[in-house]
């Protein structure tokens, strides 16, 4: 028996990496693998599994078990009702938005936040294009975001603006990209690598949308350094709908460090809804401008998806 990494997979076949970087080609054994029960897909990029090898093809073999898991980054895929895994064992998180093609979309930053702090995943927010025009509102939402204790960076793919600053974040770590899409991960990631090639899709014109050139999640070794370690990045699929698996609306708050906290320390305790009571610190906080009012709307909006499982934004 021997470890290796998922790379990627298809239709339950799966490519996994050996240290001595052999790829096999490797199916689950029995189909069912334990420890991944309800999940919509069993394995993702960077899972760690132990493989048994096929005695008669070297590249081929089958995966006998999953080593535990130090963390994993999903979201609930409505139409399995089912979480579905996007990455596993990341160090860095890296949401990558834009200012306007497609449109800056904040809720869609916040709720991967969100599910990163549920993971403790650290997060990076990535604003790619940065040589597009910026509104100040996103500037403003940016500078919340870091005020609150989350890295952003400012990139551009096209003019090089802050590539160097994101390599040096990136090195040592195996990290996940993630954004709707359009936004230009595989963009970014050729230009980090340019060796790669990934696919790069044009934007929707009718719909300020971008196509799905990247259909499954891939683990890539971008590249290495002796002093700083390895830049592996997996690249995900685009995601136009955002949903968070597993997190109470009850317990929402608690996933937002600047509300955290407070939770608790209202008049009305820990039954306070955080909306009209009297005395809500929560509420305090965001006419004083401690809370700002959009990160305020954000959690409004997302308690309420987790409530009646419709996504508003």
């Amino acid at each position: 028996m021997i470890e290796g990494t998922i790379l990627g997979g298809t239709n339950n076949v799966f490519d996994v990496e050996e240290s001595d970087g052999l790829i096999r080609s490797c199916i689950i054994k029995g189909k069912i693998l334990k420890g991944v029960e309800g999940y919509y897909n069993p394995l993702a990029p960077g899972d760690r599994v132990v493989v048994d090898p096929d005695e008669l093809d070297e590249h081929r073999g089958r995966i006998i078990s999953l080593v535990p898991r130090k963390n994993h980054f999903v979201r609930l895929n409505q139409k399995g009702n089912s979480p579905q895994l996007l990455a596993a064992n990341l160090d860095l998180l890296v949401i990558v938005t834009t200012p306007d093609e497609p449109p800056f979309r904040p809720r869609f930053v916040d709720r991967a936040l969100i599910q990163c702090n549920a993971e403790h995943i650290t997060p990076l927010v990535l604003l790619n294009k940065s040589d597009l025009t910026i509104d100040p509102d996103v500037h403003e939402r940016l500078s919340d975001w870091q005020r609150i204790g989350h890295s952003v960076l400012l990139v551009s793919s096209q003019t090089g603006e802050g590539i160097p600053e994101l390599e040096n974040m990136l090195y040592g770590k195996l990290s996940a990209f993630v954004g709707q899409s359009g936004v230009g991960k595989s963009s970014l990631i050729n230009t980090l690598n340019g060796s790669l090639n990934l696919r790069v899709g044009s934007l929707s014109q009718k719909y300020g949308k971008g196509a799905h050139t990247t259909t499954k999640g891939m683990l890539f070794h971008v590249g290495s350094n002796d002093e700083k370690g390895s830049m592996d990045i997996i690249d995900t699929p685009g995601v136009r709908r955002f949903v968070l698996h597993d997190i109470p609306a009850a317990d929402l708050a608690l996933y937002f460090p600047e509300m955290e906290k407070i939770v608790g320390t209202c008049s009305w305790g820990a039954s306070c809804s955080h909306i009209h009571e009297p005395g809500c610190k929560i509420l305090e906080a965001v006419y004083a401008g401690v809370i700002h009012e959009q990160r305020y709307e954000s959690w409004l909006r997302i308690r309420e998806e987790i409530e009646t499982g419709s996504l508003t934004d």
